[in-house]
This record gives structure tokens, sequence and C-alpha cells, in this order.
């Protein structure tokens, strides 16, 4: 979160209004229609439900106040807009006060299939329809508050919790098909295909330890993928004694990685 960015984010005018241009306003549309093809039968029940209420526009960007009426009403949260990249210290802030970051920018054109920077995309329309979630906001929450009093070291390890929940999270009912509610797979149409459809990736039980222990890399799809067996389970999750569970992480060691390190620039 405080490495270099290339994008500036779009600041309110006085009354909160953020005016981007119309090229802007194309690339949400063209980013929103590939994925209503994607989601049917792919995004959790949950999501779905979250992206009805909050009736986001499909050929503009948003204004953060139309997403907050929604998100206020629902579960008490709203949006906070940050810049490109901010601090972890400053993401936990604002989390525990039930505030989720947004970066008032979207990907350009070259970047339309991937960015590694989240932008206004990938926070709003990934994110925010399960806010209105009780259970996801909840586990949001207590994972702010977690993370405010944790040090460098153990923020580190929560940094995975959220990688494997929040981020690239999947869901399998007992009653029901796979299903995702990471908020980077729902907002990316390689992923979400990738995630659902691929022999490659292995899919394993959600265990906390485990999850703390697993390396991850930002710029390549993942090679592992957690699931859990309902949203609620969000729940229990943020009842265990997670700090405990960190500690226990750090004295273990991570595993191996299940990916080839990153190419060097030349």
């Amino acid at each position: 979160m405080t490495k270099g960015t290339e994008y500036i984010a779009r600041r309110a005018d006085d009354t909160g209004f953020i005016h981007y241009p119309q090229e802007e306003h194309d690339i949400w549309r063209q980013l929103y229609a590939r994925q209503a093809v994607n989601l049917p039968g792919r995004a959790c029940k949950e999501y779905l439900q979250g992206l009805d209420a909050l009736g986001m526009p499909k050929d503009r960007i948003p204004q953060l106040a139309e997403i907050d009426a929604v998100l206020q009403a629902t579960t008490g949260w709203k949006t906070a807009a940050v810049p490109a990249l901010i601090s972890f210290g400053r993401f936990f802030e604002l989390l525990a006060n039930k505030e989720f970051p947004v970066a008032t920018f979207i990907r350009r054109k070259e970047e339309f299939d991937y960015l590694q920077e989240p932008d206004i995309f990938h926070e709003i329309f990934g994110h925010c329809p399960l806010l209105t979630n009780p259970s996801f906001a909840n586990f949001s929450h207590m994972y702010g508050q977690l993370g405010l009093h944790a040090s460098k070291e153990e923020r580190v390890f929560l940094a995975r919790l959220y990688w494997f929940t929040v981020e690239f999270g999947l869901l399998q009912p007992k009653d029901g098909p796979l299903c995702i509610y990471g908020g980077g797979i729902l907002s990316s149409p390689g992923e979400t295909l990738y995630a659902m459809e691929s022999d490659a990736p292995e899919r394993q039980p959600f265990d906390l330890l485990n999850v703390l222990r697993t390396p991850y890399r930002i710029d390549i799809m993942q090679p592992i993928y957690y699931v859990i067996e309902h949203i609620d389970m969000l729940d229990e999750i943020a009842k265990m004694d997670i700090m405990a569970y960190v500690t226990k992480a750090r004295q273990l060691g991570l595993f191996a990685p299940k990916f080839p390190p990153k190419a060097k620039a030349s």
C-alpha cells in the first residue's frame, strides 16, 4: 500500500461531487458490462443481493454519496475517498471506523485487464456490494480494529488473512455450487473465470493458521484459494483469537511459495 503509483485520485469539489471525464465513465461502463456477463452463476448470492441493493449506475462512475446512502442504511458503513495508495495504518484506521477506503481514480485502457493497485472499480464494484451484508461488514470492522493495534510484523501476517478472504475468498455452500465473495476476483474478469473454472489453482478449506502462513503475490493469478462454507463463517472467524494464531504463525514460519519468485527488473 505504500509503493509508488502513477495514478492520481480525483478530488471532490466544494459540494462533494467528483468530476470525471467522459473517457473515464466509458471505462467504467466497459468494465461493468464485461463483469455483468461473468458474475451470474459465479458470484455468491450475498454479493448479487448487495449489487442489487446498491443499484449503482452501469454507464458512469458512481458518486460516493450514492454508495454511502445504501451502506449507511444497511450496515452503518460509508466510503472514504483516498489517494491511490495509503499506509497500512491509515487503512486499518478507516476500517476500524467503518469507513471503506476508495481510491477515486479508474484504470487506463492499457491496464484494462489487470491493475495492481485498487481503483474505484475494484473498490466499488468488487467490495461495496458485500459491505451491505452484516457478516462481511462485521468481519471488516473487526479486521480494522485488530490491525490498528497490531505491530508492523503482525500486520504482515494479518494482510494474508485479508488477502485470502476479502480479496480472494471463495465460498462453497453445502447445498450449492462453488462461488466467489472476494472482491479481487469479482472485479477481475480473468480471475473470475480462472478461480472458478481452471484446474490450475488449489482450493483448500479455510484454516486460519494455514492462511496466515501462506505467501502470495499480487501480480499473478492466485495458485491457491481458501474456501469458506457460508458468508456467516466470517462471523465465526471474527470471534477467534486471531492474534494468538498470528503469534503461532510467526513461530512456525511461512509455507513454501506455490509460485516462482518475481523476475527482477533488468
